[in-house]
């Protein structure tokens, strides 16, 4: 079973936010697979369901960016997911809008739902796709521009990166991550789409 995990923030107020990324690019992609997002549990809102015949789970953490692990980590247990089938969607500062990143491991980046989760696994050594929102203009503005809304141009950009990102995802549940990101270096996702 692979679960992929979208990283946001939940209510009304936090909708179209620049750390809501994971949930947009989650949600777009529970359409396209006919899943509905709806169970509760793990603190979280999840789908259960098959892609391209391969069992798979659509979670939405509830926790609040800073805490996601302590609802992708408990899911993980209880199904019994390994590491090596973890996704997890979020957005990325250092990314410029327009592009999406997708990596096998590596650090949190300072992104502090990936580093909850690094923390509650004991382990980096996870799949990750990072949706780019830019960088504040001072470093003192980070956390108004993460719960902040883009501009419409970015969010242009951004609404195209996430369209990758899908792709991305659609090609790794069919044929695997490595088919993916193949796909990414022949051109046939973009993970610039500036």
């Amino acid at each position: 079973m692979i679960l992929i995990a979208g990283l946001g923030n939940f209510g009304p107020e936090y909708e179209g936010t620049r750390h809501n990324m994971g949930f947009e690019v989650v949600d777009t992609l529970a359409d396209d697979l006919d899943l509905k997002i709806t169970k509760s549990g793990f603190q979280g809102l999840y789908a259960k369901g098959e892609a391209y015949g391969q069992p798979v789970i659509l979670l939405k953490p509830l926790t609040y960016m800073n805490l996601s692990g302590n609802s992708v980590v408990p899911l993980m247990n209880y199904f019994k997911i390994p590491v090596d089938n973890l996704i997890v969607v979020c957005d990325d500062m250092a990314i410029k809008p327009g592009q999406f990143r997708p990596r096998i491991k590596g650090s949190s980046g300072g992104q502090k739902g990936l580093e909850n989760i690094i923390q509650m696994l004991g382990t980096s050594d996870f799949k990750r796709l990072r949706i780019g929102t830019g960088e504040p203009p001072r470093k003192s503005m980070t956390v108004d521009w993460v719960l902040g809304r883009p501009s419409r141009e970015d969010r242009e950009l951004i609404d195209r990166a996430q369209d990758e990102a899908v792709k991305f995802l659609h090609i790794a549940l069919k044929d695997g991550f490595q088919r993916a990101f193949d796909a990414l270096s022949k051109g046939i996702i973009k993970a610039d789409s500036n």
